[in-house]
C-alpha cells in the first residue's frame, strides 16, 4: 500500500471515528417526560445485540470507512493534471518535432504517469510502422483504464454490499424480536417487539445511507477516468502523428 493510500485511510477511519461518536452524542435520548417510555440509544442499538449483530454493525462501519476512504483517494489521483501532465506533453512534442526520440523518452521517464506509459508502448514499436504503432497505443490505453477504473470499481462493490448488510442485519434483528417474545407476556410484548424492531431496521438505514454515496461517486469518478483515458490516446495520437509524416516522407525519398 503506498502512503499516499495510508494516508488516505488513515483520515478516513479518523472521519468516521469522530463521525460516529457525534453521532452516539446526538441519538442519546433526552429526558423522558412524565409516563413515557425511554427508547434506546444509538450505542445501545449498535453494543446492546447479540455477537451477530455487532459483528453486522462493525462491517457496517468498516464499509463506511472504506467508502470513504476510496472516495477521498479517487479525488486526490483521478485528476487530469496528474494523468496528463502539460510539461510531459509539451516535452514529447517538442522533442518528436525536433526528431529527438531519445529526448521525448527521457522526458516520459521523468514524468511517469499513464500518459507516459502510453507513449513509451508506443515508442517501442517505433520500427514497426504506424499502424501498429497505433494498435499498440489502444492496447495500452485499455490496460491502462483498466488499472485506473481497479480503484474505482471497489466503490461499485461497497454500493451493492452495504445494504446487503443492512438487510441481514435487519432480518437477524427481526428473528431475535421474535424469538424474545415468548418470554415477553401482556402489554411489555407488543412494546418489546417495536423496540426491537426499530432497531432492527437502523442496519438497512445505515447501509442505504453508504450506498447511496458509494454508487454516486462510482458513477461519476468512473465518467471522468474514462473521459481522461479516451483524452489520453487522443493526445497521443495527436502527438505521434509527426512520425507517420517521418514514415511518409522517408517513402517518398526511396521512390526518388
Amino acid at each position: 500500500m503506498s502512503t499516499n493510500m495510508k494516508k488516505v485511510w488513515t483520515a478516513a477511519v479518523s472521519f468516521m471515528c469522530l463521525y460516529g461518536t457525534q453521532l452516539s452524542l446526538f441519538a442519546q435520548d433526552e429526558a423522558p417526560a412524565e409516563g413515557a417510555q425511554k427508547t434506546a440509544g444509538f450505542m445501545t442499538i449498535v453494543f446492546g445485540g447479540d455477537i451477530v449483530s455487532i459483528a453486522i454493525w462493525m462491517m457496517l462501519f468498516g464499509a463506511s470507512a472504506a467508502t470513504l476512504a476510496f472516495i477521498i483517494d479517487a479525488m486526490i489521483s483521478i485528476k487530469r493534471d496528474k494523468l496528463i501532465p502539460e510539461d510531459l506533453v509539451e516535452g514529447v512534442r517538442e522533442s518528436l518535432n525536433e526528431g529527438d526520440l531519445n529526448s521525448a523518452i527521457a522526458a516520459c521517464e521523468e514524468n511517469p504517469s499513464p500518459l507516459s506509459n502510453i507513449l513509451m508502448v508506443g515508442f517501442s514499436n517505433i520500427t514497426e510502422g504506424f499502424e501498429v504503432i497505433q494498435d499498440s497505443i489502444s492496447s495500452a490505453s485499455e490496460y491502462e483504464s483498466e488499472k485506473l477504473l481497479q480503484k474505482v470499481n471497489y466503490l461499485n462493490m461497497l454500493g451493492q454490499i452495504a445494504p446487503m448488510l443492512g438487510l441481514l442485519g435487519t432480518v437477524t434483528g427481526m428473528v431475535a424480536a421474535f424469538s424474545g417474545m415468548a418470554t415477553a407476556t401482556g402489554s411489555a410484548k407488543a412494546t418489546m417487539l417495536a423496540s426491537a424492531i426499530a432497531g432492527a431496521l437502523w442496519t438497512t438505514c445505515a447501509g442505504l445511507l453508504i450506498s447511496v454515496p458509494a454508487l454516486l461517486s462510482y458513477t461519476l469518478t468512473r465518467n471522468n477516468a474514462i473521459r481522461i483515458i479516451l483524452e489520453s490516446e487522443s493526445t497521443v495520437i495527436d502527438l505521434i502523428k509527426t512520425l507517420r509524416n517521418a514514415e511518409v516522407d522517408a517513402e517518398e525519398e526511396e521512390e526518388y
